[in-house]
């Protein structure tokens, strides 16, 4: 039997497939740059990262590997994950009160056959005073967060709307997921 290799660090990725029953075989965070391309949209940019977070991942060829990447835009602007507290809370200030984009892009790899899925979802945050942009930031949530923030964290209380996959916005559309394991022949559901 195949063995699953999850291509990813994120402790959510391995919870989310937890709720499906899903304990990869091995966990191998790829080292990938991760810096956009001048004038690269955001979706395409995402694609391009978890394509690239793919070849990365070193697998046999009777390996399945599981890979993902996860962005935050507001318009064409990519918002990746803040370097530091600063860039955290200008995150916040342009996402508060509007609607913004969480783009998640998933891929499978078996051998040289390849299967992905781009799943985009719409949230939109409440207007956030500086007191509470402040606050959240004194969590330490914001770390490590495209955007700056997680729905299933302290900033859940700042989500005034979704439309979409919530699983895709926490960082892995478990229904597209399973889908793309069971075509390359992972049984999901034994």
């Amino acid at each position: 039997m195949a063995r699953l290799i999850l291509g990813s660090g994120s402790p959510r990725r391995l919870e989310l497939l937890a709720q499906i029953g899903i304990t990869p075989d091995d966990v191998r965070p790829p080292d990938v740059d991760e810096t956009p391309l001048s004038g690269e949209l955001p979706r395409v940019y995402c694609e391009r990262v978890t394509a690239a977070k793919l070849d990365a991942v070193e697998a046999s060829d009777t390996d399945i590997v599981l890979c993902a990447d996860t962005t935050v835009a507001v318009g064409r602007r990519i918002l990746g994950k803040p370097e530091g507290a600063d860039e955290a809370a200008e995150f916040l200030r342009l996402l508060s009160g509007r609607r913004h984009r969480v783009i998640t892009s998933i891929a499978v790899r078996l051998g040289d056959s390849r299967w992905h899925r781009t799943v985009v979802s719409t949230v939109r945050l409440k207007r956030l005073t500086e007191a509470e942009i402040t606050g959240y930031l004194r969590t330490g949530d914001w770390q490590g967060k495209a955007g700056a923030y997680a729905v299933q964290g302290p900033a859940a209380a700042f989500v005034a709307w979704m439309e979409g996959s919530h699983s895709a916005i926490v960082g892995l559309p478990l229904h597209e997921t399973a889908s793309l394991l069971q075509a390359a022949g992972w049984k999901v559901w034994t």
